[in-house]
């Protein structure tokens, strides 16, 4: 943080709390038992300070938090001049916080480490004459701090075992406060949640309390909530989209892959899963509902609908095409599949064969017609079988007569088969 060559001076929250803010006159105009922050980038800003009521006053105020002097460290904090404007009711405005309520002994999640901490204080930084936030405390010389303890502690580890107790902070810019459900909606939080890979997402809502995790989950965007509920446990999927309207909720399915929309669909309650297609497209609503009527541990269970298919005749550079087109729609493009016009599966082509070919080239003469398929029945043992006998990355599955009706991808296998490796 810039702060021009200022004399750098840090304040703990722990430090200031019960602090008198002096009057011109000598006289303590009130204790200071909150600080409100306006919620700006990078750092907050101390605005006002909730003081304790003094003699002839009934009730808190806000006061305008006096300026922090060059090479002030010390409290109490004084002021030259009072005016009845530096006075507000104690209502908090848009964007602003009260530190001590919303965060201190509250959980926040470090979206850096992609982890949910409990803070113990919180540290400050003046810079012209203003105090930023800038660090969150979650280690134990936080709690000492606050308990009085902090130098006897240093004392006692220093002369028996040589230790000093390290700081344990997090800079603001990666801390998300998740006390209360308005501060998970403001942009702030939206942006540095995003940010967080959906797997470790999962594990931070899956640390919450049931409030929290509905909170922390709606507070996403669309494709962050849909990427995220993907990786998260089966259970909870339940619980968080319950909690949800229809609406809502199949907005998110939507974005999610079809087997795993289909996975989830089946785990709900017949009436809330009713609810949801409703509101889906009526494209993927139909797809994700014959994916419904095969058992789960059959191949018609685990595979997608959402692949690329194409006629033999079709032309590399059409082919390219579609899937520029298409492919932020399909859970799967590593493979092509060759069909008649039948949709009777003829063969396959990679990727990879397609970017080294010429444009011209067609689909009959790159195609591999040594398939490796399952039918709509096949248990879940016979297809981990088959994956590791040939290393595929997706196994087409067909009808009686040959006919494509899906793909079962790796990773939807894993889950099945071995939970604790894929989704937990």
């Amino acid at each position: 943080m810039a702060i021009n060559a200022e004399p750098q001076v840090f304040l703990f929250l722990s430090e200031i709390l019960g602090q008198p803010i002096i009057g011109p006159e000598g006289r303590s105009m009130g204790k200071i038992m909150d600080l409100v922050v306006t919620l700006a980038e990078p750092y907050p800003i101390v605005t006002d300070a909730l003081l304790s009521p003094t003699e002839g006053q009934k009730t808190e105020m806000f006061y305008r938090f006096p300026g922090i002097e060059e090479g002030q460290g010390q409290r109490p904090f004084k002021v030259h001049s009072v005016c009845s404007d530096d006075f507000r009711a104690p209502s908090l405005r848009d964007n602003e916080l009260l530190l001590k309520d919303a965060l201190l002994d509250k959980q926040i999640v470090d979206t850096h480490g992609a982890k949910v901490l409990r803070v113990n204080d919180l540290q400050f930084l003046t810079a012209r004459q203003s105090l930023h936030l800038v660090h969150v405390d979650v280690g134990f010389r936080g709690l000492m701090r606050r308990s009085g303890l902090e130098k006897a502690v240093d004392t006692f580890l220093h002369g028996l075992f040589d230790y000093d107790l390290p700081n344990q902070f997090i800079s603001w810019k990666f801390v998300q406060p998740i006390s209360s459900p308005d501060l998970l909606r403001l942009k702030i939080a939206q942006d540095r949640l995003s940010r967080i890979h959906p797997a470790d997402l999962a594990d931070i809502i899956e640390d919450l309390d049931m409030r929290q995790r509905s909170a922390v989950f709606q507070s996403l965007d669309v494709e962050t909530a849909a990427e995220t509920l993907e990786e998260t446990d089966p259970k909870i999927q339940v619980s968080l989209i319950e909690d949800m309207n229809a609406a809502d909720a199949s907005d998110i399915i939507e974005e999610m892959s079809l087997s795993e929309a289909a996975d989830l669909l089946g785990d709900l309650s017949k009436e809330k899963a009713e609810g949801i297609l409703k509101e889906m497209e009526q494209d993927m609503a139909e797809d994700v509902k014959e994916l419904l009527t095969h058992p789960e541990e059959e191949a018609g269970g685990l595979m997608t609908s959402a692949f690329l298919h194409f006629l033999p005749a079709a032309t590399v550079d059409k082919v390219i095409s579609i899937i520029r087109h298409e492919a932020e729609d399909m859970d799967f493009i590593y493979y092509i599949y060759v069909v008649d016009e039948e949709e009777r599966l003829l063969g396959m082509v990679s990727l990879r064969e397609l970017l080294v070919a010429t444009g011209d080239a067609l689909l009959s003469d790159l195609m591999d017609d040594r398939v490796v398929s399952v039918h709509l029945d096949e248990d879940k043992d016979e297809i981990a079988d088959l994956f590791t006998k040939y290393g595929l990355m997706a196994i087409p599955v067909v009808d009686g007569g040959d006919r494509i009706k899906g793909v079962i991808l790796f990773k939807n296998l894993l889950e099945v088969v071995a939970p604790h490796l894929g989704k937990k």
